[in-house]
């Protein structure tokens, strides 16, 4: 809950090539001078780049492909292109290349086992069902944040992040995204808001208001205090809804990732007062 690392947009980039652990240095070579530009432009524009690749064998005579995704509520859209080489990637985030727009909805599964083993062994199995299911959709990407929650999947164009996901939980979770609706059990939050707004969402859930995707959107976000927040989010009939969270550090002593070594630390969010109308 309120875990979704910020993903208001997304560079994806197809990759035949095994993926270093900053899976950018794979790009352009081994110098790695266009993946740190790559990176740096990406930075600045508020974009996060991800390595694609199709689960199970790689056909190279195809050409690679390239999508932007607008995650922001209310602009969510999907662009893709074909990938003549790597450095064409500065003109599509340059704006020169506009790519062709897309109603088909996304599905990203981390496998990025350079990142940490725990994304490879517990995301392929998850590849393997989902890519059964929806072929075309489905694709597996380097690391998008929160290495303790594999297997992780990323659902776009509305940027949902769910964590500890089974094999036998993924089609489902995909098939309730194609109706319209999150699945709070697994769900880590949506990339596209704050924190604290993730946080005011999942406990509005919690209540029982609305689990469709487009429910929930925040009207205004107010800082209250060093750790605590007042969030204003749509409610039912357009009733704005009042939720105010607040967040705490709290450490665990245990592994966090197979790469880790205890302690873990993470921040864990509280309903600080009951859910009103302001």
């Amino acid at each position: 809950m309120a875990s979704a690392p910020p993903a208001e947009r997304w560079l994806l980039i197809e990759s035949h090539d095994s993926w270093a652990r900053e899976a950018l240095h794979s790009l352009g070579g081994a110098a790695g001078a266009l993946g740190a530009e790559v990176a740096r432009v990406c930075r600045e524009a508020g974009i996060r780049p991800v390595l694609i690749r199709r689960y199970g064998r790689v056909d190279r005579t195809a050409p690679r492909r390239w999508a932007m995704v607008d995650s922001r509520p209310g602009r969510e859209s999907v662009r893709w292109g074909s990938l003549s080489a790597d450095e064409q990637l500065l003109d599509v985030l340059a704006g020169r290349v506009e790519g062709e727009p897309s109603s088909e909805p996304i599905y990203l599964v981390c496998t990025h086992g350079r990142h940490d083993a725990c994304c490879a062994v517990r995301g392929r199995p998850i590849a393997a069902a989902l890519s059964a299911a929806y072929p075309e959709r489905t694709w597996e990407c380097s690391h998008v944040g929160g290495d303790r929650f594999a297997a992780n999947v990323v659902l776009l164009p509305h940027s949902l992040f769910y964590g500890h996901v089974s094999q036998s939980q993924a089609v489902d979770l995909a098939k309730q995204y194609d109706e319209g609706f999150v699945v709070p059990e697994y769900f880590r939050g949506s990339g596209a808001v704050t924190a604290p707004t993730q946080a005011a969402q999942h406990f509005a859930r919690a209540a029982g208001h609305s689990t469709a995707v487009g429910a929930l959107r925040p009207l205004a976000v107010q800082q209250s205090g060093p750790a605590r927040w007042r969030v204003t989010l749509t409610g039912s009939d357009d009733n704005p809804l009042l939720v105010e969270v607040a967040a705490h550090t709290v450490t665990i002593d245990a592994r966090m990732t197979c790469a880790a070594q205890p302690p873990g630390h993470l921040r864990q969010y509280t309903l600080e007062s009951p859910l009103a109308g302001p």
